[in-house]
């Protein structure tokens, strides 16, 4: 017990003074020529226009975001087909048995791993198959909850508006009578 309390507080000797050691370091080397162009507020190569208090427009945020979510769950695709291919091979009884360990030290990843089982390996192939069912079907789930809750419209107000028209009865507008004609004045007169 003492041994972990002394390498908890050693590791957090350490983390503390990975963070103040190099604010320490810049504070000492930098330069300190502060001038009225330094100090001013500057953003993208403009000048300020206006108070930064503005509602900004958040989509550019969730496109990003979204855009992340999706990628980084896609990437878990790779190692998956990596196993399953791996124990689709395995599956086959035909495979030589030299093959065979080949492949299951591929797939263990050890080289001294001992051949994996036809049977095994089917087992391995089904279970992965249905994993991935699984971890699409979230994948599904969660684009559906977005795109339903509009997050995919670039405009929400234009994509809005287009609901409520869609939704609004189609009547034809009201036909008004032609006002009667009045004869007319002499000009002039």
């Amino acid at each position: 017990m003492t041994s972990i309390v002394g390498h908890f507080f050693l590791f957090t000797l350490v983390a503390i003074g990975g963070l103040i050691v190099p604010l320490l370091i810049g504070r000492l080397v930098r330069p300190k020529l502060p001038t009225a162009e330094k100090d001013s507020i500057y953003e993208c190569g403009e000048p300020t226009i206006g108070s930064s208090y503005i509602q900004f427009d958040l989509r550019f945020y969730v496109v990003a975001l979204l855009f992340i979510i999706f990628d980084v769950e896609v990437a878990f695709f790779f190692p998956w087909a990596m196993v399953y291919g791996t124990a689709t091979q395995l599956a086959d009884p035909a495979l030589s048995e030299p093959q065979r360990e080949v492949l299951s030290q591929t797939l263990l990843g050890d080289a001294n791993a001992t051949a994996v089982a036809a049977d095994t390996a089917r087992q391995l192939a089904w279970t992965g198959f249905f994993d991935i069912l699984v971890f699409f079907s979230v994948l599904l789930v969660g684009f559906a909850y977005v795109w339903k809750r509009g997050d995919l419209d670039w405009v929400r107000a234009v994509a809005e508006q287009a609901k409520q028209a869609a939704a609004r009865p189609r009547t034809p507008p009201p036909v008004e009578a032609p006002a009667p004609s009045q004869p007319r004045e002499p000009v002039g007169v």
